[in-house]
């Protein structure tokens, strides 16, 4: 017998729901459409969300109080998957989010190094850390001073969700996390004196490593005394199976909440369509909640993939938040409809 298989495997949709959240509605629709097995692979690319992707299959969280970006104590977590793996999430200790006004010049990611510390004395020794979303640019400085400029036995691989060298951090994302066009400045000149420090006590020349600005210079900074960099969606999506779950599948479903020109530069969608299409999966479709023009571009050329829109399935924006799940889910009964009506099996 003939068994019709499909993979839901998205990114967050930012705002109204998580990628476990998006992969569970996307694999009901998927269901309903007529399709027997559904592989369900929440994804992330190394920012935030990368620790409720590979917790998705299973594992635990603990909780630990560190320093937060501006000095006030917070409550982080991380997390251990079913292997052993140790996953931290910058964003959770040092991330713009947890700043009602942020000051870009005395944001701090000791959090960060807090965190780690407290995942080496629960006696865990391979890391996998998050990088998006910070608040900082202090170049992993605060971090480092934290854990006593030593991963103290940790193997940390940092998965980073861009590309940018270690001194454009300040002038790529400093205005993104309030500084003025002065304050830019002085960040640049911090980060090109830190890197002559770095290599003066590690030998490691964090300037030239791809990445290393990723949360304002705290992968250069951890690259120091040894951490890895590498891609983030390709950390996430090989330790989560992706492509196990894509071979012999027929149909493969992914999506964000925006999808832009960025979302084909590393992340989760154009990810997802690349590794899709070199394991061969003859279908593929794309559920955002919003699309620009650019991303509609980009994707004709990366496609074929239908591409389905939240917004243009209501009459008022602020719905395709509101009903996020139910969208998603009916986007997904839509896309494993025209596959199966294609001919889709496995």
């Amino acid at each position: 017998m003939t068994v019709t298989v499909a993979v839901a495997c998205p990114d967050k949709f930012r705002g109204s729901l998580t990628a476990p959240e998006a992969a569970a509605a996307m694999a009901r629709g998927l269901h309903s459409a007529g399709f027997d097995e559904v592989r369900s692979l929440p994804l992330a690319d190394g920012g935030e969300g990368t620790l409720d992707a590979l917790l998705a299959a299973g594992g635990s969280r603990r909780r630990v109080r560190v320093t937060g970006p501006l000095g006030d104590p917070v409550d982080a977590e991380y997390g251990l998957t079913p292997d052993g793996l140790g996953v931290v999430e910058m964003a959770r200790a040092s991330g713009l989010a947890l700043v009602e006004r942020n000051d870009p010049l005395r944001a701090s990611t000791r959090g960060t190094g807090e965190l780690l510390a407290a995942v080496a004395r629960a006696g865990v020794r391979r890391v996998l850390v998050g990088v998006g979303g910070s608040a900082t640019t202090d170049g992993g400085l605060g971090a480092l001073d934290a854990l006593g400029w030593s991963l103290g036995g940790l193997e940390v691989t940092v998965a980073c969700d861009v590309t940018t060298r270690f001194v454009d951090a300040a002038p790529d994302f400093g205005p993104q996390k309030g500084a003025t066009e002065a304050q830019v400045a002085l960040l640049r000149r911090r980060l090109e004196r830190l890197a002559q420090e770095y290599e003066r006590r590690t030998g490691v020349d964090v300037t030239d490593l791809e990445g290393g600005g990723a949360a304002g210079g705290l992968a250069g900074g951890l690259a120091a005394p040894g951490a890895r960099l590498e891609p983030g969606f390709d950390v996430v999506a090989g330790g989560g199976g992706l492509g196990h779950a894509l071979d012999g599948g027929p149909l493969g479903v992914t999506g964000e909440g925006k999808l832009d020109a960025t979302s084909f530069e590393g992340k989760v969608v154009g990810g997802v369509l690349e590794w899709a299409a070199e394991l061969g999966v003859p279908r593929r479709a794309v559920i955002a909640g919003q699309a620009t023009a650019e991303a509609r571009e980009e994707l004709s050329v990366v496609g074929p993939a239908p591409l389905l829109v939240l917004t243009e399935r209501v009459w008022h924006a602020a719905e395709a938040f509101e009903r996020a799940a139910l969208l998603v889910e009916e986007a997904a009964i839509e896309a494993g409809r025209a596959a199966l009506d294609d001919g889709a099996t496995r």
